[in-house]
C-alpha cells in the first residue's frame, strides 16, 4: 500500500470513530425517552472500531489513534518514520467528523449549545462526574497501558487469526463503560482534539492531559507487551507494510 493510500485509511477510520462514538453521545445518548446511556454509547465507540478493523486493517492497520500509532512503535511493530503521516491522517479525520457532528446537531430546534461539550473530554468541573485531575490522569493512562496490551496481544501472530478486531472493539466498550463517568474517555488524543477544536474555551485548555496521558500510558503498554515476549521475528518488518492492528 501507499503511504497515501495507508493516510487516507487512517483519515476515514478516525473520521468514522469520533463521528461514530462521540455523535451517539451528542445525539442519542439522552434522547427523549429512547436514549442509548452509557451503555450505548460505549457500544458505539467499540464498534467503530470493530467495523473499522474489518474494514482496512488490511491497508494501514487500523490504528485511528496517535496513542496507538505511537505505542505500537515502542513495542516494535511501527516504522517511526510513518508516525506523523499516521498522526496527522488522524487529527485530519477527526476535526472533520466532530465539524460535521456539530452542524448536524445544530440542526435540532433551536440549536446545539456548545455549553454541552459535543462530548468533549475533561476533568474537575468538566467532568462528568466531576473527578480530579489526578483521578483523569491516573484513568487515561492505565486505559490506555491496557488497551495496548490487549491490541497487540491479539495481533500476535500466535493469537487466534481473525478475531483481533472483535477483541480489539470489545476492550473499548469496556474501556469507555469504566471511564465516561470520569472524562468522558479518550485513551486517543485524535479523538480528544476534534471536539475541543469546535467547543473551544476550556476544551483546548484541559486538551493536555488527553494527550500526555494516552501517549504515556500507549508507549508504556507497547514496551510491556515487547518484555513479555512478542513475536516480533514473526512479522511483517515495521518497513514492510500494514500490520493487523487496531484501535482508538
Amino acid at each position: 500500500m501507499t503511504n497515501v493510500q495507508r493516510g487516507l485509511a487512517e483519515l476515514i477510520g478516525t473520521f468514522w470513530l469520533v463521528f461514530g462514538g462521540c455523535g451517539s453521545a451528542v445525539l442519542a445518548a439522552a434522547f427523549p425517552e429512547v436514549g442509548i446511556g452509557l451503555l450505548g454509547v460505549s457500544l458505539a465507540f467499540g464498534l467503530t472500531v470493530l467495523t473499522m478493523a474489518y474494514s482496512i486493517g488490511h491497508i494501514s492497520g487500523c490504528h485511528l489513534n496517535p496513542a496507538v500509532t505511537i505505542g505500537l512503535w515502542a513495542g516494535g511493530r511501527f516504522a517511526g518514520k510513518d508516525i506523523p503521516l499516521y498522526v496527522i491522517a488522524q487529527l485530519v479525520g477527526a476535526a472533520v467528523a466532530a465539524w460535521l457532528l456539530y452542524m448536524i446537531a445544530n440542526g435540532a430546534p433551536g440549536g446545539y449549545d456548545l455549553a454541552g461539550g459535543l462530548a468533549a473530554n475533561g476533568y474537575g468541573a468538566h467532568s462528568p462526574g466531576q473527578f480530579s485531575i489526578e483521578a483523569a490522569l491516573t484513568i487515561e493512562v492505565v486505559l490506555t497501558f491496557v488497551f495496548l496490551l490487549v491490541i497487540m496481544g491479539s495481533t500476535d501472530s500466535r493469537a487466534p487469526a481473525g478475531f483481533a478486531p472483535i477483541a480489539i472493539g470489545l476492550a473499548l466498550t469496556l474501556i469507555h463503560l469504566i471511564s465516561i463517568p470520569v472524562t468522558n474517555t479518550s485513551v486517543n488524543p485524535a479523538r480528544s482534539t476534534g471536539p475541543a477544536l469546535i467547543v473551544g474555551g476550556w476544551a483546548i485548555q484541559q486538551l493536555w492531559l488527553f494527550w500526555l496521558a494516552p501517549i504515556v500510558g500507549g508507549a508504556l503498554g507497547g514496551v510491556a507487551y515487547k518484555l513479555l515476549g512478542a513475536d516480533a521475528g514473526k512479522r511483517p518488518p515495521v518497513e514492510g507494510g500494514p500490520l493487523p492492528t487496531a484501535e482508538a
